[in-house]
């Protein structure tokens, strides 16, 4: 009996180590709000009209998926990048020009899995090589540089009709049918998203804890020591673009498949500060900051010209609530959102025992 009793005891440690191991690894599987938003977000479609399941959620897992991804480079990497949607925007271009659509003079009409991959590929490419420029500056220079390649594609795409379609954009892309499903019907299309969303953002929680991702952050807070260490700084920052960079390329097949469309207004300069904006207002430390971000964006934008009209105002100032609210937050909070629910559970934390001793007393 000792003996299998000292077996137990010595059997115990580990499995508890691992189980310690894996909460520190996936801390959202022991938050309960963390089970109780999934599974909000699982029976959406029993709850919610085809209005605001594609329209406010299911944009809300798009943009938040494009916002991750600077999200990731900006957190982890701490280079600020405002070429990501401009990324996303081109993938959604090549799903355009090598799948089917109503463009037949500019379309290859290949099938839908074949032109995806290619247009994912050639988007995760476009990201690198623009990261690949990007990493030789620091600061605002880096802000500067994927700027300008954002508008010069934004331009480019405006200007040129062979390929691009102008700026009329490419019309009626056809949308992936599997197991005679059409994948664009809202409900199946929301799960799609849904589906991407959750893939990328554990991917991003992953890549942080794993050795590179670790190494990447040793990079962005001393790149110098890193250097140093025997690190190889480019790299790492270009590999960092590389991974954000087909983020962004899922979010642009998302984006092309929702509205069956592509044009240069869906990647133009106002756009891409927009998913800066989605970043910093949600947090940009944290991998669901940006879908808090996208969540408050989409509410913002759907609805603040309603209300500015209710009011009396001119509802084409719609933009000016979305300007204020993005102040308030990064004036109350550094870290978005998510800071201030984070001083708001502290406070509340440290509160509660001053507040059960006073009880006593």
């Amino acid at each position: 009996m000792s003996l299998m009793q000292g077996t137990q005891l010595r059997s115990t440690p580990p499995t508890s180590a691992a189980r310690r191991a894996f909460i520190r690894a996936w801390p959202e599987f022991e938050n309960p709000v963390a089970w109780f938003v999934a599974l909000i977000l699982v029976i959406m479609p029993l709850i919610a009209n085809g209005f605001f399941l594609i329209e406010i959620f299911g944009t809300t897992l798009i943009l938040g998926t494009i916002a991750l991804s600077l999200m990731f480079l900006a957190g982890y990497g701490g280079m600020v990048s405002l070429m990501q949607l401009t990324i996303a925007g081109f993938s959604a271009y090549m799903v355009a020009v090598f799948g089917v659509s109503a463009n037949t003079n500019i379309s290859l009409g290949w099938p839908w899995w074949l032109a995806t991959p290619m247009a994912l590929a050639l988007a995760t490419a476009f990201g690198t090589l623009g990261g690949a420029l990007a990493v030789r500056t620091e600061g605002i220079y880096t802000i500067m540089i994927t700027l300008a390649i954002g508008a010069a594609f934004y331009y480019f795409t405006n200007q040129n009709w062979a390929i691009f379609g102008g700026h009329t954009g490419i019309n009626t892309v056809a949308t992936p049918h599997i197991w005679g499903i059409d994948w664009r019907n809202d409900v199946a299309f929301y799960y799609v998203a849904l589906g991407v969303a959750a893939i990328c953002y554990f991917a991003v929680q992953y890549v942080s804890r794993a050795p590179f991702g670790l190494a990447l952050q040793g990079v962005r807070d001393n790149p110098r020591r890193m250097a140093a260490l025997g690190f190889n700084v480019n790299a790492h920052r270009v590999a960092a673009y590389a991974f954000a960079s087909f983020i962004a390329a899922l979010g642009g097949v998302l984006q092309v498949w929702n509205y069956r469309q592509i044009s240069p207004g869906s990647v133009s300069v106002n756009a891409c500060i927009d998913i800066l904006i989605i970043a910093v207002v949600g947090g940009i430390t944290r991998p669901v900051g940006p879908y808090i971000g996208a969540f408050v964006f989409v509410i913002l934008r759907t609805f603040a010209l309603d209300l500015l009209v209710k009011f009396g105002l001119d509802g084409n100032r719609f933009r000016l609530l979305i300007g204020l609210g993005f102040l308030a937050i990064v004036f109350w909070s550094s870290d978005g959102m998510i800071g201030l629910w984070e001083r708001w559970r502290r406070r509340n934390t440290t509160a509660s025992p001053r507040t059960r001793r006073g009880g006593h007393g």
